[in-house]
């Protein structure tokens, strides 16, 4: 599919969630996304398990979970039918056959009218997920739209520099990375201003020239989970912020324009230097499901 155009209007909206309730924060997060629409964005990101909060109690993490075809799904293709846009935004997904006995998965969803564009299950679960959640098992999807070749990853992935080399590789010339970013990685984390999350995704985004849009949500501790941290940015092709870091301690939004074609134009820095071309297949390569880069 050809995009609209060579210029996507993607609004940051970094919500203030409430842990363990998914109506509330559900309600939130269409208001937030209805209201960047009007105001003219094309896609609209929120963040990591936004609907239910970042829960990762495994009791109030079944409380809060949903199917992929859930109430979530259809709100928010509503929502794009009507305005035509596209919303990725992040939920806990319940996958089987019983409610008692589903796998979990911390699920992106990034939806049009017609419904879910791309299905992201987490890979890389962090710390705590890991008592309540499954390690995704879909991959890490792109997908061809009107605004340009997305991809889709979450939070801990950007740690693992195979994700964002795989992806952009793969074609991928905006990679939307929801997050719920917490403490424990780095061996400390500033107060205020960039989070180390941040100065990772400003170096990846650079290195495999890819924009990244990263979007945490921001709330305190509480039903079974830690205090999230905020901070989210948005990077160009070349690492320079867009946008962000937005606030460490409450809700924030802020609305980036990214030039799909001087995404594509940043794979060839001059004559001399063409970071795709210059690597050095013949010594190291990215294999991806049977396929090799």
């Amino acid at each position: 599919m050809t995009p609209v155009s060579d210029s996507v209007a993607i609004a940051l909206e970094q919500v203030e969630v409430v842990p363990g309730r998914p109506e509330q924060n559900r309600d939130l997060c269409l208001r937030r996304a209805e209201s960047a629409l009007a105001a003219g964005a094309d896609l609209v990101v929120l963040p990591e398990l936004a609907i239910g909060g970042y829960v990762v109690d495994p009791g109030r993490a079944r409380e809060v979970a949903e199917p992929l075809d859930g109430p979530t799904t259809a709100a928010f293709s509503t929502l794009a039918g009507r305005t035509g846009g596209m919303v990725a935004y992040g939920f806990c997904e319940s996958a089987g056959s019983g409610r008692q006995d589903a796998e979990l998965f911390n699920t992106v969803v990034v939806v049009d009218g017609d419904g879910p564009v791309l299905h992201y299950r987490k890979l890389h679960l962090f710390d705590r997920e890991l008592e309540a959640y499954t390690p995704g098992d879909r991959g890490l999807p792109i997908a061809r739209t009107r605004f340009g070749v997305l991809g889709v990853c979450i939070c801990y992935d950007l740690r693992f520099v195979e994700v964002l080399r795989a992806m952009s590789l793969r074609g991928a010339e905006i990679v939307l990375a929801p997050a719920a970013w917490v403490g424990g990685y780095d061996a400390r984390v500033p107060t205020a201003g960039a989070t180390r999350h941040a100065e990772s995704v400003i170096a990846q985004a650079n290195l495999d020239q890819v924009a990244v849009v990263a979007v945490s949500q921001v709330a305190g501790a509480g039903a079974g989970g830690p205090a999230t941290l905020g901070g989210s940015v948005a990077v160009d092709a070349y690492g320079e912020l867009l946008a962000g870091p937005l606030s460490r301690t409450g809700a924030d939004a802020a609305v980036v324009r990214v030039d799909l074609a001087a995404v594509r134009a940043a794979r060839v820095r001059s004559a001399t230097i063409r970071p795709r071309e210059d690597r050095r297949t013949d010594v190291y390569a990215v294999q991806y499901r049977g396929e090799t880069w």
